[in-house]
């Protein structure tokens, strides 16, 4: 049993900071995929970011609305994959799920909010 806990959102100003975290606990061997999406009121679950596996060299991906304003990374010690978010826009308001593909199993956080104000 895998459970995925988020944490970090928030309500900050437009231009402002938020680090959203996803932490994986139960019986992990192998992390396959981690990354983030997220769904605004009324829209599609749309990908943000990712971040593969140690073994397959750590390359992050990101879509093409938040190039350049966010990061993703993992500590692989602590099961936990973060998404640094800078620059942040109104329009990024949106509930932001982690995905973690682990042992061929796709797991996915409760999603937290992500509110941004003009």
């Amino acid at each position: 049993q895998v459970q995925l806990v988020e944490s970090g959102g928030g309500l900050v100003q437009a231009g402002g900071s938020l680090r959203l975290s996803c932490a994986a606990a139960g019986s992990i061997f192998s992390i396959n995929f981690m990354g983030w999406y997220r769904q605004a009121p009324g829209k599609q679950r749309e990908f943000v970011a990712a971040i593969t596996s140690s073994t397959s060299g750590g390359s992050t991906n990101y879509g093409d609305s938040v190039k350049g304003r966010f990061t993703v990374s993992r500590d692989n010690a602590k099961n936990t994959v973060y998404l640094q978010m800078n620059s942040l826009k109104p329009e990024d308001t949106a509930v932001y799920y982690c995905r973690l593909i682990i042992a061929g199993i796709d797991y996915w956080g409760q999603g937290t909010q992500v509110t941004i104000s003009s």
